[in-house]
């Protein structure tokens, strides 16, 4: 502890545990400390005897569940995107060699009632029945021109410059209607609400691409990969990356109280009496409430099921997107599922997630319409937390907060984050012009 170090990491959730292995790998000298015994914080995986814990308050699950240890149940479940940013920094940064993955079976939108299969290119369109016979020729229009567009190539642009036209014009342009909207907004450019419409298109276009090439990159049903026993397994690989560069580990501090000198500026952490000196620290918004503010709630179900979810053509793991418009609500939802096939549940039982953003104080009745997707549950449990993001400067005070996880069930927004973190610290941009295929081994 009575060293002076560059950096001390408070928390080891997963946008804290990516950068401390990115600034480690810099040279950067890195103390990491967490007031758990475990890797994680928030997005941490538990087994069934933490969750029994947690949620019940008794530490006696019922037998028939099968082994407590068989199962990693995520507290943030995400899946990531096969080309998506995530992948790249594990590439990045070798993280890859800790880890194994397997491709997602799924992803499904929710329309009129009903479950559907996202098409994703314009073959899929010409199949989905999400679509009449004259909306699928447009559509297939619309995404052959997203296919073929070319940010350098101005002969693919249409005579259009995607970074003044709106969304909505482009729409207009292709004449597709409100349903078709609402599945290429939400499940294929995976945006939250519907704010994008009026915005460059450019954005939304790109968003679509990188679903499309991250689907064709493992042949599966879907553009997602998830590592195997859970998401835990990410902190702690991130965790071992540092600790190869130098880094310090201590989990178990208590307190962590963050020291500031007479200018405001970070100057240490002190816990059990100690103090270690530093520069800057990198924190989750728990580890200074008085720099950060609620933006909003998550509310979740957790349920654990001994079968996948219908009609998703029995998929052992698969997002549902259910779009606002589709409940009338403000937010999207969003169904998650794994099973045993991911080492997450022991054989024949698979676990479910419902989350969003909360516009109720009544978690139960707001994620009813993901719950009545589900079929017959074995056991449910409900989380609600706030939502927080930082309100200090860091370059007044050195300190680094991170945002709080949303309710997506995929990493892209999560990982813009610890980019732009990263950005602030280092002046510096990670190199994600990676070679995708060192990740390839990873589909089995």
């Amino acid at each position: 502890m009575d060293e002076e170090y560059d950096v001390i990491v408070l928390g080891t959730g997963l946008k804290e545990c990516i950068l401390s292995g990115l600034l480690s790998v810099d040279g950067l000298k890195v103390l990491h400390m967490d007031r758990n015994d475990y890797y994680g914080g928030e997005s941490t995986s538990l087994n069934l005897v933490q969750l029994w814990k947690k949620f019940r308050g008794s530490d006696k699950p019922p037998p028939q569940l099968g082994s407590s240890r068989d199962y990693n149940v995520d507290m943030i479940p995400k899946f990531m995107m096969a080309n998506g940013t995530l992948v790249r920094v594990l590439i990045h940064t070798d993280v890859t060699k800790y880890l194994s993955f397997k491709a997602v079976d799924g992803s499904y939108v929710f329309n009129k009632g009903k479950i559907h299969k996202v098409p994703a290119t314009d073959m899929e369109a010409l199949k989905s029945p999400l679509m009449g016979i004259f909306e699928k020729r447009r559509a297939r229009k619309f995404f052959i021109f997203v296919q073929d567009y070319d940010e350098s190539d101005p002969r693919t642009h249409d005579g259009m410059d995607l970074t003044r036209v709106t969304t909505r014009q482009l729409i207009v342009k292709y004449g597709l209607d409100d349903n078709t909207v609402d599945f290429i907004g939400h499940a294929l450019a995976l945006h939250r609400d519907d704010h994008y419409l009026d915005e460059p298109a450019l954005d939304t276009v790109k968003r679509m691409k990188l679903y499309a090439e991250s689907l064709a990159r493992f042949q599966g049903g879907s553009p997602y990969i998830y590592p195997l026993y859970g998401l835990g397994e990410l902190p702690q690989a991130f965790a071992r990356l540092s600790a190869v560069y130098g880094g310090t580990y201590m989990l178990n501090k208590p307190e962590c109280k963050v020291e500031f000198d007479e200018e405001g500026k970070v100057c240490g952490v002190t816990s059990e009496g100690e103090t270690a000196r530093c520069k800057k620290v990198v924190c989750d918004p728990s580890y200074l409430p008085n720099k950060v503010r609620k933006v909003g709630k998550v509310a979740r179900a957790i349920c654990i099921m001994s079968h996948p979810i219908p009609n998703t053509n029995d998929s052992h793991s698969v997002q549902v997107i259910l779009p606002q418009k589709q409940l009338g609500r403000r937010s999207d939802m969003y169904l998650f599922c794994c099973s045993y096939a991911h080492c997450v549940a022991p054989k024949g039982k698979f676990i479910a997630f419902v989350s969003t953003e909360a516009e109720t104080d009544q978690p139960e009745t707001e994620l009813k319409p993901g719950i009545d997707l589900l079929g017959p549950i074995d056991e449910i449990f409900f989380d609600v937390y706030d939502r927080y993001e930082p309100v200090n400067e860091p370059s007044l005070d050195n300190c680094f907060i991170s945002t709080s996880y949303d309710p997506t069930t995929h990493f892209e927004s999560t990982v813009i984050d610890v980019l732009n973190m990263y950005n602030m610290i280092t002046g510096k941009v990670v190199d994600l012009s990676v070679d995708l295929s060192a990740a390839s081994a990873a589909e089995e």
